[in-house]
């Protein structure tokens, strides 16, 4: 399942990183400890300081690492997505419509 982390550093994280840290090393080691893949990492400008791009073994396994990079303390915020095949969601989106009565 590939997985787009979206995360902001918290101020003594941007510190810990200005003092100099490899942090692909650090994502990569993470990632794989759980059984996934770095695909891509990237700081970026903007609404989030860092990107990263894997490929996780299951859903569970994205929301316990979340959990963890959560409970650090070293993101203010984080957003997982999760890549989805649109297929099975399709296929029960049309079943749902032909009985979903909305109300009023």
């Amino acid at each position: 399942m590939r997985t787009i982390f979206l995360a902001c550093y918290a101020p003594h994280a941007v510190k810990g990183l200005i003092g100099g840290s490899d942090r692909e090393a650090a994502v990569r080691a993470l990632l794989e400890s759980v059984g996934g893949k770095l695909e891509s990492l990237m700081f970026t400008r903007g609404e989030y300081d860092i990107a990263v791009i894997s490929e996780m073994p299951d859903q569970n396994t994205g929301v316990g690492l979340t959990m963890a990079i959560q409970a650090s303390g070293a993101f203010t915020k984080i957003t997982i997505l999760e890549e989805l095949d649109m297929n099975p969601v399709l296929a029960a989106a049309q079943k749902a419509v032909q009985v979903y009565e909305p109300a009023g």
